[in-house]
């Protein structure tokens, strides 16, 4: 057991100490003199449990898991089925179950480290040969379909769309075959020039449809004014300025911590989860911007570092995998609130409030620090 702790990579165990502290403090400013006041004490307990999970994932052999993946994969779709009858709609969305205690549990977050394990596992028996379109691709994209649907109609863009995101990775890390990579591209690459190309003629068409099936028409208001929003109205575009205006009256340094002139506790809502980045530039300004950038880049590239040194594909794709969850949910939240991307809900991982978010992220980095500790051990009563 002191074997394995040493091997623990010290520098991410400082990162994400430093994120607690951070996180913390955003959280209590953005929700002090509101009804929200006392949430950084949660956010605290939340990071409490959470380098629980971590350290108990990185002292167990990330192999073993591997044996359970497709249970671990079939109790997610379950709950995701279940929770448009057990579920309880916040934010207009059915997606978290309500446990004892004031704890609430979001199961599309399990979900994304669960088709993880499942896709490594799956793509693992291939051995890093080239993958068969019929053999391979097509059942891992049936594999995050059902997934991806019962998500995307409680309905949760930001964490569907990132279960694409992690398929697209672990394809990638899978070694499919370049014209199969090219032809998706083209194909993605017309419909998206298709969708641009015939936006401004078909939005109304799209909003009612997606007003009936799912309930969010206002998804084509957001890209309608993220697309043109010179011709957005003022209501439609009321967000997406005072984002922007709070994170640019920030400047160089910030307003300071505690700023009594923010903008953000008076026109910008969930400041403290989907939005703290506001907060970030505001009280901040670019240079705090930056140094978080910066923490969540020496993050990544401890990761990516266990994944070139793993003597073991499993590792590497799993590593792979959570990378690629991680940088996609950084870089989405940070380009919507820079007008760079749509508005859509996604946490800030490590900095948003989140107790479902932080725990799958901890346990998350937990199993690439568990590939470090145990890539060169044998698996245990089993053979590879």
């Amino acid at each position: 057991m002191l074997e394995k702790i040493k091997k623990i990579d010290p520098l991410i165990v400082l990162l994400l100490v430093g994120m607690m502290i951070f996180s913390t403090l955003c959280i209590y400013s953005a929700t002090i003199h509101t009804k929200y006041e006392g949430t950084h004490i949660s956010n605290l307990r939340n990071y409490a449990i959470g380098f629980v999970c971590f350290f108990a994932m990185a002292l167990f052999d990330y192999r073993i898991l591997m044996r359970i993946s497709w249970y671990l994969y079939g109790v997610c779709i379950l709950l995701l089925a279940g929770i448009f009858k057990f579920g309880s709609e916040l934010n207009g969305a059915v997606g978290w179950y309500k446990l004892p205690m004031g704890f609430s549990f979001q199961p599309a977050e399990l979900a994304k480290f669960a088709l993880v394990i499942v896709l490594t596992s799956f793509l693992y028996r291939r051995r890093g040969e080239y993958l068969s379109l019929g053999r391979d691709v097509i059942p891992i994209g049936l594999i995050v379909l059902l997934p991806f649907t019962l998500v995307l109609v409680q309905p949760d863009l930001g964490n569907a769309m990132i279960y694409l995101v992690i398929m697209t990775a672990m394809l990638w890390i899978g070694n499919i075959r370049g014209l199969q990579a090219l032809i998706a591209a083209a194909v993605i690459g017309a419909a998206g020039f298709l969708f641009i190309s015939t936006f401004d003629n078909m939005k109304d068409a799209y909003a009612n449809f997606l007003q009936e099936t799912i309930g969010k028409g206002h998804w084509v208001t957001r890209i309608a004014t993220f697309l043109n929003p010179d011709a957005a109205s003022e209501s439609e575009s009321y967000h997406v300025n005072n984002v922007y205006r709070a994170i640019g009256s920030g400047q160089l340094t910030g307003e300071g911590f505690l700023s009594g002139t923010s903008v953000h506790k008076d026109f910008i809502p969930y400041v403290y989860a989907d939005s703290i980045v506001v907060l970030v530039g505001e009280e901040f300004g670019f240079v705090g911007m930056s140094l978080m950038l910066l923490a969540y880049f020496l993050l990544i590239y401890r990761m990516v570092l266990i994944a070139i040194q793993s003597y073991d594909l499993r590792g590497a794709y799993m590593t792979v995998g959570i990378v690629s969850l991680l940088v996609f949910q950084i870089f989405l939240n940070v380009a919507m609130h820079l007008k760079m991307m749509p508005f859509t809900g996604i946490t800030l991982p490590f900095i948003s409030y989140g107790g479902t978010s932080l725990l799958i992220n901890m346990a998350s980095l937990g199993m690439v620090v568990s590939v470090r500790i145990h890539q060169e051990k044998p698996l245990p009563y089993a053979t590879e």
